[in-house]
């Protein structure tokens, strides 16, 4: 691998806010960059990936929304380079007073005879729009003329192509500041901003793609450290913690044993689907804790692994964990998916066990029963976390308050508990105390589907109980649970469609993702 690979694969892992990209930048202009010259070559990319995107023989007019700021110098030179290049340009100029370098550029564009309006509307007939109003920093709610008139333009059928970030979208929360660009793709310059990672975004952003201009990685260390805050996961990192390749003498307990409690009368389905999720970790050896009576059907479909049955209420949850049960001989234990409450007593007795510890579903509204953070607190062995958004909120009311902003709450629940915090969503968040905050990039809303949790938390015990990654960070192995999970459920949904993925199904692509990482060059 080269070294421009090496610097191009960190730059895509990194994450930045609003104040660290002002300050990387800083530190560029301050060693002597012209912001001109960086406009320049920000604004060359982008025509660049714009032709190539929207070739004239389909996209013969475009209009170009230019802000006061420099993301409106940007749209400016896209605007006269795109002119020189064959298309029709229409300018729309709201603020008659932009910075003085943006002046100047949409001037000289004006001179080569590229219509400037301060009004939207002649732009509605235009094959493509270029949003480039407002930039990465915007914190301003916006309203009057310019919220009038994107709201007109969000009526509008045509793509859009947003500069960095839709025009309207906070930077680090993702929120909707009044109103926003609902944008087809969004063209990020130099770093992910956060707002790509934030749910509440998705919507607006649309495709993302990154425009790499060439920071030096020494900027960006020199501002957020190594490894920095926040990390998107990418199939080269999970490459790094996925258990493969074993070594050529080893047996099944060499390769870890798991065991899950989970299952009830009402939901066993929830047991058969772990387990699948777990049987894709390739985990050596797998045990599975359910009610007795739920024990043939869990050996008709995972016949490879060892089926305890429970004593079970007379509702079919398990009532407590069989004396045949040491918790000391497992490499890791998943607990929760279809236990019911009922179980709350097997939830307390596993809270003991000495060995990392894979919370979900049921287990996790009765730890908050428990009281969440005094619980954990007392465990001295490693715990991971898999709330939905529901679960979070009763587990840690008090970081459910920075809500909607995920990465904040997230970042907040791991402090204070300890724990991994993975909290699901269309980007999922994994955090852990003193550590970077995991961010997974894509996921695909076939993964909307009961059960598909389930799978993961299978999936992530699996990974958590090999010996061979013990070393290794725990937020990162869980990090690329999450990745694998998603990246399955992307690939299902290509063959598949949205509305065909099933949980079982999900299980079945998981291989192929691991195969497909392993062949990358």
């Amino acid at each position: 691998m080269t070294k421009s690979t090496n610097r191009r694969e960190q730059i895509e892992q990194v994450i930045v806010t609003a104040q660290q990209m002002r300050e990387i930048e800083g530190r560029i202009f301050e060693a002597g960059m012209p912001v001109a010259a960086l406009m320049e070559k920000v604004a060359g990319l982008l025509s660049r990936r714009i032709q190539k995107r929207y070739p004239l023989s389909g996209y013969r007019r475009i209009g170009v929304l230019v802000g006061p700021g420099h993301n409106g110098g940007d749209a400016s030179v896209v605007a006269r380079e795109l002119h020189l290049q064959g298309y029709e340009v229409l300018i729309y100029r709201p603020i008659a007073k932009p910075k003085e370098l943006t002046s100047q550029h949409t001037q000289y564009a004006a001179s080569l005879g590229i219509p400037v309006y301060e009004q939207i509307q002649p732009l509605q007939n235009c094959d493509l729009i270029i949003d480039g109003l407002f930039g990465f920093g915007q914190t301003r709610s916006i309203s009057g003329e310019i919220a009038d008139a994107i709201q007109q333009l969000n009526q509008w059928s045509q793509p859009v192509v947003s500069i960095d970030l839709p025009s309207g979208i906070h930077t680090d929360t993702g929120e909707v500041l009044g109103t926003a660009v609902r944008a087809t793709r969004t063209f990020c310059l130099g770093l992910w901003k956060l707002a790509f990672l934030q749910d509440q975004a998705l919507e607006y952003i649309g495709e993302a793609e990154l425009i790499d201009f060439g920071i030096p990685p020494s900027d960006v260390w020199a501002i957020l450290g190594q490894p920095a805050g926040m990390l998107r996961m990418t199939a080269t990192m999970a490459r790094n913690y996925l258990p493969l390749p074993r070594p050529a003498v080893t047996y099944k307990y060499k390769e870890g044993h798991l065991l899950l409690i989970c299952g009830s009368r009402r939901y066993a389905g929830g047991a058969i689907l772990t387990g699948l999720g777990a049987r894709a970790s390739g985990v050596g050896m797998l045990s599975i804790a359910v009610p007795e009576s739920l024990k043939p059907l869990l050996v008709s479909h995972l016949p490879e692994a060892l089926i305890i049955g429970c004593p079970e209420t007379p509702e079919g949850a398990i009532a407590h964990l069989p004396e045949s049960i040491d918790l000391g001989d497992y490499s890791a234990i998943a607990c929760g998916p279809g236990l019911t409450r009922e179980a709350k007593p097997v939830v307390q007795h596993v809270l003991e066990a000495e060995c990392p510890l894979v919370v979900d579903a049921d287990a996790l509204n009765i730890l908050a029963e428990l009281r969440t953070i005094p619980t954990l607190l007392r465990r001295k062995t490693p715990t991971v976390l898999t709330p939905h958004v529901g679960e979070f909120k009763r587990l840690f009311p008090d970081s459910a308050s920075l809500l909607p902003d995920r990465v904040s709450a997230v970042w907040k629940a791991s402090q204070l508990s300890r724990a991994v915090v993975l909290f699901k969503g269309a980007r999922t968040a994994i955090a852990h105390a003193g550590s970077s905050v995991w961010l997974i990039p894509e996921s695909t809303p076939a993964l909307a589907r009961g059960g598909s949790g389930d799978v993961l938390t299978g999936l992530i015990g699996g990974l958590v109980a090999y010996p061979s990654l013990s070393e290794q960070p725990l937020e990162a192995i869980v990090a690329t649970a999450a990745w694998w999970h998603a990246q399955a459920g992307i690939l299902a949904a290509q063959e598949r469609t949205e509305l065909g993925v099933d949980a079982f199904t999900l299980t079945q692509y998981l291989t192929q993702v691991v195969r497909s990482t392993l062949l990358m060059p």
